[in-house]
């Protein structure tokens, strides 16, 4: 049986969905804030579109359509749940935690012929300081925030796609926004980009990779700023200056301590746009250097002011990363 969607047959319906797979991952990655759910809701997005497919009716585009699915597929899984954070945030010393998004697989979205009205996703808004922030909104605030902040939908076609009204979608985005600059980093008190890594932020990285390879306390400190924020998903301590940093590196570093983790090797990564590395430990009395691992690291004035090191040696497949490294 062939069935129709904007007079394509079924077999062409879902080729034209599947152009639109990347887009709808990282806009459920926004929603939920981890990039596991965000794939396994993706196909949920499909699932649910290929059986409504025969209702859809051309009356706005096939990607809109798409994203009105997704939105309403990840509110009704964050129906009850908390919210995701770093663990200075953190309502609970358990969680649950953001998770970083692999570079690789965040692509601009370019418009086409086939479907003009798509627009391309400005890349900051993957930086973990805003998927951070908007996790403090309840969800349907934080739907209405995309599509309209994020997306640049009409507040029309938002208030469509969430089943509300105009009033009520700018009543969320008023709220929302003033939300997002109680919680947003300081100085960006909007949505306004951030400006790409420089090859200055790249050397700043190459130095800190090899000082932590090397077990450098003293060029690791040339590096972090004073007031350095580092925090270690899924562990719940964190320190908001370069004294405590230094400290706890110390004792995990130190072949002597109780603490001491063995040696490190990193790998340059990409995750959210912002400058990675991939830590790889290989513990005292170990063979291979094991993933450990990933570090989101953000510069300021020419110093490392913050540093989220995920530690989910799970998502290193996702990155592309070894799953070992040689001695």
């Amino acid at each position: 049986m062939v069935g129709r969607a904007e007079g394509h047959p079924v077999n062409d319906f879902a080729e034209r969905a599947e152009r639109h797979r990347g887009e709808l991952r990282v806009h459920c990655y926004r929603m939920l804030g981890s990039f596991d759910e965000a794939e396994d809701l993706v196909q949920e997005v499909f699932l649910r579109a290929w059986r409504g497919r025969d209702g859809f009716e051309g009356r706005s585009s096939l990607r809109a359509w798409l994203y009105r699915i997704a939105t309403n597929a990840c509110l009704d899984f964050l129906d009850g749940r908390s919210r995701r954070t770093l663990p200075d945030q953190a309502d609970s010393p358990d969680g649950p935690w953001l998770q970083p998004f692999p570079g690789h697989l965040w692509e601009p979205v370019a418009s086409s012929a086939d479907d003009p009205e798509a627009a391309v996703v400005a890349k900051e808004t993957l930086e973990l300081a805003f998927l951070a922030a908007i996790q403090h909104l309840p969800p349907r605030q934080r739907a209405a925030t995309i599509l309209c902040d994020v997306l640049g939908w009409p507040v029309r076609q938002t208030a469509e796609a969430l089943d509300g009204s105009v009033a009520s979608v700018n009543s969320a985005l008023q709220r929302a926004r003033a939300t997002l600059r109680a919680h947003l980093p300081p100085g960006r008190s909007d949505w306004a980009p951030s400006a790409p890594p420089t090859d200055s932020d790249r050397r700043i990285l190459r130095r800190y990779m090899s000082a932590v390879e090397r077990g450098d306390l003293t060029e690791v400190a040339e590096l972090l700023a004073r007031d350095v924020r580092a925090t270690m998903p899924p562990y719940p301590e964190w320190f908001a200056d370069r004294d405590g940093v230094l400290a706890a590196l110390s004792a995990s570093w130190d072949a002597g301590s109780p603490d001491y983790i063995g040696t490190l090797r990193m790998v340059p990564a990409s995750a959210n746009g912002e400058l990675a590395a991939a830590t790889y430990r290989c513990p005292p009395g170990g063979h291979a250097y094991e993933p450990f691992g990933i570090g989101v690291l953000r510069v300021r004035d020419g110093r490392i002011a913050e540093i989220v090191a995920f530690h989910e040696p799970a998502l290193f497949p996702s990155f592309n990363l070894p799953p070992t490294l040689d001695r």
